[in-house]
């Protein structure tokens, strides 16, 4: 199976020693977002998780625990845009995170760690130029490190809208201006470029547009093929490979105006103070009426020797 751990936080820039713990262990508790009594405790063995997913803004935290990592298959998205701290306040130094992706592409692999450059967002400090000029000094500094970038465009969510009403979508021809830019820039460089749930409307300049994170992804990543059961995504225009997330919402301490899991600071910081590395659950402890359940789980590894 494949586990995530990014869709909801940032474990690695936040809770990676929690993590590690959690690796020594051998299991983790997860909290239902929709029904909080609901608890699925996962076995985090290398023999029922082949791949774990991280998606991050900073992985160097999870650097000294990086042998506990060693049994499973990784895949790492690390996000870097070209935000300051009006957009993106508790988030490193780009020029730090650039040197830490190569440290890491260089530890995990060069399959294992995609650039995802997202969510692009317009305005008077980022205008279209500057994305462009932005974007290829990242991707001149990062060839060689990774194949692929990923980017997407602002997603206007009820959160972001409370969150970040400064914020507009981004126009169908701004789109396509980017899109033809970043695939021009990507050739030099080495890199497919990728768009996340944004239709097919960048295709024909270039983009990859059958989605970000796949199951040909995670094999690519392994080495190898799944035999992974058939699963829809939450949406329609979203065509990764998603689920079986330990992560929880409102507890990530980027505080990024844009993010559409965090409901407000206050929330988060508060979700903070109740963290226990030590604790099964990344927020909290057990509750006497909780309903724990034993996830199914099972190797997708596809043993069969392949003719390829």
């Amino acid at each position: 199976m494949i586990l995530q751990t990014g869709l909801r936080t940032d474990i690695p820039a936040f809770y990676s020693r929690w993590f590690a713990n959690r690796l020594q262990a051998g299991f983790v508790c997860v909290r239902n977002p929709y029904n909080p009594v609901s608890v699925t405790r996962y076995a985090l063995s290398p023999d029922v998780v082949d791949l774990i997913g991280f998606c991050t803004k900073n992985p160097a935290p999870m650097f000294p625990y990086m042998n506990l990592l060693a049994p499973y298959g990784q895949y790492w998205f690390v996000t870097i845009t070209p935000y300051g701290k009006d957009i993106e306040p508790n988030v490193p130094a780009k020029e730090t995170v650039m040197d830490h992706f190569r440290k890491l592409s260089d530890m995990v692999g060069v399959t294992s760690v995609d650039w995802r450059y997202d969510p692009i967002l317009i305005s008077d400090v980022y205008p279209v130029e500057r994305h462009i000029s932005d974007f290829e000094k990242t991707a001149a500094y990062l060839s060689g490190y990774t194949k692929t970038c990923v980017i997407s465009f602002i997603d206007i969510y009820k959160k972001v809208e409370r969150n970040f009403p400064q914020a507009r979508p981004v126009r169908p021809a701004e789109r396509m201006e980017i899109g033809k830019a970043f695939v021009e820039i990507g050739r030099r460089y080495s890199m497919t470029i990728k768009a996340c749930a944004e239709g097919d409307d960048l295709a024909p300049y270039g983009v990859d547009c059958s989605g970000c994170m796949t199951m040909e992804t995670f094999e690519s990543a392994l080495h190898g093929r799944l035999d992974a059961p058939k699963r829809k995504s939450a949406r329609s225009e979203c065509a990764c490979y998603l689920g079986n997330d330990i992560g929880a919402y409102d507890t990530c301490g980027h505080l990024c105006r844009y993010c559409y899991a965090n409901a407000n600071a206050a929330a988060v910081r508060q979700n903070m103070k109740l963290h226990n590395p030590k604790s099964p659950f990344l927020i909290g402890e057990a509750h006497p009426d909780d309903q724990i359940h034993e996830a199914k789980q099972t190797s997708w590894i596809d043993r069969q020797m392949s003719l390829f």
